[in-house]
């Protein structure tokens, strides 16, 4: 069986369609289907099976996408050694960011990184609701992550690798009545006029929970993605958001406070995210490391 062919049945078992397969391998949907209809002439068995306007897996084609995987893995543990074998140095190793984090991370990696001898990283943005994350991993060595730390753990057949755990703080402007609190809790803002996410990105859940402490809704002014656009509003319109405490606080200006809030939990885990077989290629472990190193520079020392 072809190899990339297996790769190709994974990605339709990860992803759950084919446009969606042939969009992570920049292909037609048509070129998607000739690959997995090859396959299934070699595998002498019915690996898809149409439903509704889909095409989805049938249990012979879930136990070779299961098997797939093993093989998968055991092809990259190979290509490492004989990458270590010839010794490459130079060996290309790409990342994705999000948005918030990209400003705070990505000069510091691509510095830690600048020595003769480590991986030649590429870095990216991408600006993705918060499920989507898995299914980038299928165009990016590496991806950088965030969800909320109740949420479940990430579909798609990914590994994920714990970087931070970042608590939300409340940003106020600084003549507000509560930015003398020390700490506030959740019934102080229940009548505050909020700048928040797009429905399925972070903070967005998170201010909902606010609400959900506060036994009411919270009244959404603004849908902003960016936090330095979210603080300028914070500080000129007279509004209040959750801003991640860490990464964003570079982004904070003069006339804003952050205070925490009790009470409820508001902590969003950023991972780095990566197809199993990729974590075998010693470029990518290095690249990891430096990932934690640099996270390490953005979080303040207890």
């Amino acid at each position: 069986m072809d190899i990339a062919h297996l790769r190709t049945l994974r990605l339709l078992d990860d992803l759950g369609s084919l446009r969606a397969v042939a969009a992570a391998l920049y292909v037609s949907p048509s070129a998607v289907s000739q690959q997995l209809a090859q396959l299934q002439r070699e595998a002498g068995v019915a690996l898809t099976r149409k439903e509704g306007r889909g095409l989805v897996l049938t249990e012979a084609g879930r136990a070779l996408s299961a098997a797939a995987q093993d093989v998968l893995v055991t092809m990259a543990r190979a290509e490492a050694a004989v990458a270590a074998h010839g010794s490459a140095p130079d060996a290309s190793v790409s990342l994705a960011l999000f948005h918030s984090v990209g400003p705070v991370l990505g000069g510091r990696l691509v510095a830690e990184l600048s020595q003769p001898g480590d991986p030649a990283v590429t870095v990216a943005d991408e600006d993705v609701p918060e499920g989507d994350f898995p299914a980038l991993t299928s165009r990016y060595d590496l991806v950088v992550a965030h969800r909320v730390d109740y949420a479940p753990p990430w579909s798609g057949g990914v590994r994920s690798i714990e970087l931070l755990r970042e608590p939300f703080d409340i940003a106020l402007p600084s003549t507000h009545p509560l930015a003398s609190r020390a700490v506030l809790d959740p019934a102080d803002l229940a009548d505050e006029l909020w700048v928040s996410s797009r429905e399925g990105y972070s903070p967005a859940d998170v201010v909902a929970q606010v609400g959900a402490a506060a036994h009411r809704p919270v009244r959404v002014a603004h849908r902003v993605n960016d936090y330095a656009t979210v603080a300028s509003l914070v500080a000129h319109a007279g509004v209040v958001a959750a801003i991640p405490r860490f990464t964003a606080g570079s982004q904070i200006p003069a006339g804003v406070v952050l205070r925490p809030l009790r009470g409820t939990t508001h902590v969003r885990l950023i991972e780095a995210l990566a197809r199993p077989e990729t974590l075998e290629r010693p470029a990518v472990t290095r690249v990891l490391e430096a990932l934690r190193a640099v996270v390490g520079q953005v979080r303040p020392t207890p």
